[in-house]
């Protein structure tokens, strides 16, 4: 049991200290810079979209706001088997600019992905989604990068704002942790994934996407990796998000998320041998921030067995941060005690999403659908 414990100890150690003091190390000791240069290829905007109608009109008015050459630009929208408003309001904005792909039917993200690579002139593509709004400069941001030819896909950075929703806002200080990771990630070589809305990379080296696929964003880098070039994190491209108000809301999406992740597995089992020069980045970063739920329980249970005030200790704190949590739907002034709160909450949030996400992965689904 003592060999149990502290295995699943240096685990949870691990993936939050010692991963992140790394790479951090890492970027102080070896730099890999990029330059970015004024650079002005083609560039082909791609977005899938499916019952978007909220949200299309503003992301085709916000596209008309980038700060690029609009002879160089086009935009595609697949409408993704659109039942509500948005395929009529995509045929009002259609121009030599604007093309869309109005499929009768639902086939997935993946496949819409697919249909607009298939039509994409741009030499880079750029990935978006609907919900998101991106800053004037976005776009131009991402393509300076290209002029370096060691990078292969760049991503943007999505500011996440909580509004009025206590019970998520921990959730940002948590993605604010993660962009740090990938920027000391891309610093040095390369990170293990992009922000899904908004990225971009050379049309060259976009691979065909396995249907069903979650995590366009991670598949699409990762082969772009595999293939010898650099994926790279550029903060001052950015996208904006506002985090659902509700906290069922956010579990959902982030058990998608996650279950996301054991797909890959599954469609790219490559992700684990030599074959990804990444590989150390991708268990590090990606793999056992699944497995810390786990550890964390086995600490738990061991516990149980074990005497010594140290063994008392990972059921003390799980208990005290499940009370925090808790305290984080109690309106209380902002504070330390608040802070902390809303950080448990998103602890056990994040935790608890990723043992639902094996759950449906061990028993067989293929897909985890997220609505509302």
């Amino acid at each position: 049991m003592k060999t149990l414990f502290w295995l699943s100890a240096f685990l949870v150690f691990y993936t939050y200290v010692l991963y992140p003091g790394w790479l951090l190390l890492r970027f102080r000791l070896s730099p890999c810079p990029v330059r970015p240069t004024p650079f002005f290829p083609k560039v082909s905007i791609l977005i899938a979209a499916r019952n978007e109608a909220s949200h299309i009109e503003n992301k085709l008015l916000n596209l008309q706001e980038l700060h690029y050459p609009r002879e160089l630009i086009d935009t595609i929208v697949v409408s993704d088997g659109s039942t509500d408003q948005t395929n009529e309001i995509l045929r009002k904005y259609a121009d030599s600019r604007i093309r869309s792909i109005l499929s009768p039917v639902h086939c997935g993200k993946a496949e819409s992905l697919n249909a607009a690579l298939e039509v994409a002139g741009g030499e880079i593509v750029v990935f978006m989604d609907t919900r998101q709004s991106v800053s004037p400069d976005s776009v131009r941001m991402l393509v300076e990068n290209f002029a370096d030819l060691s990078v292969g896909c760049v991503s943007g950075e999505l500011i996440l704002d909580a509004g009025q929703a206590n019970s998520t806002q921990g959730v940002t200080s948590y993605w604010k942790m993660e962009k740090l990771l990938r920027y000391w990630e891309s610093a040095a070589d390369s990170t293990v994934g992009a922000t899904g809305a908004l990225y971009a990379a050379r049309r060259s080296l976009v691979p065909h996407l396995p249907p069903g696929l979650i995590l366009d964003d991670v598949f699409i880098p990762m082969t772009i990796a595999r293939r010898g070039s650099r994926v790279i994190f550029e903060p001052r491209a950015l996208a904006w998000d506002n985090l659902p108000a509700e906290v069922h809301q956010e579990f959902r999406r982030k058990v998608r998320t996650l279950f996301g992740n054991y797909q890959l597995l599954r469609l790219a089992p490559w992700l684990l041998t030599a074959d990804n020069r990444l590989r150390f980045e991708f268990l590090s970063h990606k793999l056992l921030r699944l497995a810390v739920p786990f550890a964390l329980i086995t600490m738990i249970v061991a516990s149980a067995f074990l005497h010594g005030f140290v063994y008392r200790l990972p059921l003390a704190a799980a208990t005290g941060v499940c009370c925090l949590g808790a305290l984080a739907f109690v309106p209380v002034p902002t504070g330390i005690t608040s802070r902390l709160s809303h950080l448990s909450l998103a602890f056990v949030l994040l935790n608890s999403a990723a043992v639902v996400a094996f759950w449906y992965f061990a028993t067989g689904r293929r897909q985890v659908w997220v609505r509302g």
